[in-house]
């Protein structure tokens, strides 16, 4: 594995988790009423895009990384639908 490889990997775990602090704290407080759905809903379509990209390229630090956006983004979507109403 090259340091490029490396630098991306590590680059594409941190992006990978940039949603977990809010994902948490969504599911914590089971309240999503300042949580922007438009912005997942974006960010979703964005990962599928990335995704497609990183497939087309044969990238796995992009599908990878993208591949848990998209979980990530998935799950925040759900819970804002969820909880949107508290």
């Amino acid at each position: 594995m090259s340091s490029a490889d490396i630098m991306g990997y590590a680059a594409g775990a941190l992006t990978a988790f940039t949603f977990l602090p809010q994902v948490v704290k969504t599911w914590r407080e089971k309240a999503a009423k300042e949580v922007s759905l438009y912005m997942f809903i974006i960010a979703f379509v964005n990962e599928i895009l990335w995704l497609t990209y990183g497939v087309m390229i044969n990238n796995w630090v992009i599908m990878v990384t993208n591949i848990i956006m998209l979980f990530m983004s998935a799950i925040m979507i759900l819970l804002k639908l969820k909880y949107n109403h508290r």
